[in-house]
Order: structure tokens, then C-alpha cells, then sequence
């Protein structure tokens, strides 16, 4: 791949950024990579382990002079980000983020985007339950996908975006704000929620039947509290500013979850069969997609000991 940037600045350093870090070195698409963490806990870390090339104690420090700002903080920080770092961002530079929520980013950064300066919002659909500076690595959005929601951005800044995301291994694709907001509350934001809630009732259970609900977890319950380990400020922020799709899908997923009810209390198996093969096909379509694996527990090798 062709160098994209001279310099990118990466504002908050958590697994999204230092994964983009690893693959900005890996595919050389820019000459220096600059990064800035609110926690200076963090920034000593990243100093420590070699994340960006210069670490800075101000995000207007390290926005000068960039040519791509990507503003990979919680979306509930993007506003004030915006606002320190709008009157030192360089004419002609792009900014992005990697919120999962594109609305209210919209509309968090758009005041404080002085003129002559490109937004051009993003949404890489990869990540773990991981988070920190030492959790990225290069290979993160390999074949994954990274949705560009331009919102009327230049032509020639959303094409460079897209060729930098496809440089880091994305595959790429264009959505409008609204939209994207409503895919990922079925795909992402409802999902985590239900995780979020299933590891919470097994908590009361676990109160009462000791440590067994942890004991003897089996793989469907383990995946759950993968998922509800994720970061809890994004996810708190996520839910908070995608209010109106995340409620939608609740309540699709609740009229669903009273028919299984009422299937399983009048011993429909049919209905139940007819179900679950339906459900079955879609996940035969995620692994024909490329995007998961059909190897067993999910092509995760097992920690042995001894």
C-alpha cells in the first residue's frame, strides 16, 4: 500500500488506536504516527511499549500539523476533544473517529470542525473484550469490515480514508448516519446488552447457588461474559447516544422472546424447530462471509496447564 498520510494523530490509545498504530508500521501508511491519552498512566505505557512515534501530553500538541486526526476516545469525550483541539487542526487535514455511534458524533464534532478541515466519521466493525494500550495488534481489522459515513465530506478525503482503512486489512463500505446507527443496534449494541443482562442475572444466581453458575459454565454462558467484559464507558456512551435504534431493536427483540415464551409454555416444538433452523442459517452465512470461523470454540486454542 502507498502512504496515505505524512502524519496521523491518534487521540486516546486504547485497543482501536493501537491496533491502527501496529498497522499504520506494518503497511507504511505514514511517516509519523503521534498519540495522545487523557490518563498520563496511560501514556507512560505507551511510551514504555513503543506505541506511536511520539507520544504527547496534549491532544492540540499532537494534532499539529497532521494531515488525519482519528479521534478514538469514548463518544461521550468527542465534544470536548473537538473543542481543544478544532483551533490548531491544520487546513486541509481530514479528522475521523471510531465511534460505534455515528448521529451523535455528528453532531459532537461538527461545531468545533473550523473550515477548510475535513470530517469524515468511521466505524471499524472489529475489536475484543480487551481494552488498554498493550491489548492492539496489526492483524485486529484484517478482513473485517470499516463503514465510512461521509455526511456530505469531500469526495477526495472519504476516497483517502477508505484506501488508508484498506491498508490496515479493512474491507470498506459507505453508509449514511441514520442507517448505520440502526445496523449496529441489531448487530452490536443490542447484542452486547443482552450479554450485559444474561452475566447480570446469572450473578443474582450465582449469590445463590454459590459458585457453581461460574463452576460450571458451559460455552454459551462463557461467550456472554466475554462480550460483557467489554469497556464500560464506551458501552455506557453507546447506549446513551443510540438511544432510538438500540430502543427499536429492544423492543423487536422483546416480542420475539414472548413468542419463544409462549412456544416453549405450550409445547409448540414445531414453531421452536422452524426457529432455531432460521437462526441456524444465519450463522452458516456469517462464517460463508468470512467473517468467523466454523473451527471449534471459535478457533480460540485452549490454555493448557502443566
Amino acid at each position: 500500500m502507498a502512504q496515505e498520510y505524512q502524519k496521523v494523530a491518534l487521540i486516546g490509545l486504547g485497543l482501536i488506536a493501537s491496533s491502527m498504530f501496529w498497522g499504520i508500521k506494518r503497511a507504511g501508511l505514514a511517516v509519523e504516527v503521534t498519540g495522545y491519552a487523557r490518563s498520563a498512566e496511560t501514556r507512560e505505557t505507551a511510551r514504555e511499549i513503543g506505541l506511536c512515534d511520539r507520544v504527547c501530553d496534549s491532544a492540540a500538541e499532537a494534532v499539529e500539523d497532521a494531515d488525519l486526526v482519528v479521534l478514538c476516545v469514548p463518544v461521550g469525550a468527542m465534544a470536548a476533544v473537538m473543542e481543544e483541539i478544532g483551533p490548531v487542526l491544520k487546513p486541509g487535514a481530514t479528522v475521523s473517529d471510531v465511534g460505534s455511534v455515528k448521529r451523535a458524533v455528528i453532531e459532537a464534532v461538527t461545531p468545533h470542525l473550523p473550515g477548510g478541515v475535513h470530517f469524515v466519521p468511521a466505524h471499524p466493525l472489529a475489536g475484543t473484550e480487551q481494552s488498554g494500550p498493550r491489548s492492539g495488534f496489526a492483524e485486529l481489522f484484517d478482513n473485517r469490515w470499516c463503514i465510512l459515513v461521509p455526511d456530505g465530506a469531500e469526495a477526495e478525503a472519504t476516497a483517502r480514508l477508505h484506501r488508508f482503512w484498506q491498508g490496515l486489512g479493512s474491507n470498506t463500505d459507505e453508509m449514511d448516519a441514520d442507517h448505520h446507527d440502526l445496523v449496529l443496534a441489531v448487530t452490536s449494541h443490542t447484542p452486547h446488552l443482552i450479554a450485559y443482562t444474561m452475566v447480570g442475572v446469572a450473578d443474582d444466581l450465582r449469590r445463590v447457588t454459590d459458585s457453581e453458575v461460574i463452576k460450571y459454565s458451559a460455552a454459551g454462558f462463557r461467550d456472554f461474559t466475554r462480550i460483557a467484559a467489554s469497556d464500560p464507558t464506551m458501552w455506557r456512551d453507546v447506549f446513551l447516544t443510540n438511544k432510538d435504534a438500540t430502543l427499536e431493536i429492544l423492543g423487536r427483540f422483546t416480542e420475539e422472546l414472548f413468542a419463544l415464551q409462549r412456544a416453549i409454555r405450550q409445547g409448540d416444538g414445531d414453531m421452536l424447530h422452524d426457529y432455531f433452523t432460521r437462526t441456524r442459517a444465519i450463522r452458516r452465512g456469517i462464517i460463508e462471509a468470512g467473517q468467523d470461523t466454523e473451527a471449534p470454540d471459535f478457533g480460540r486454542v485452549p490454555v493448557r496447564k502443566g
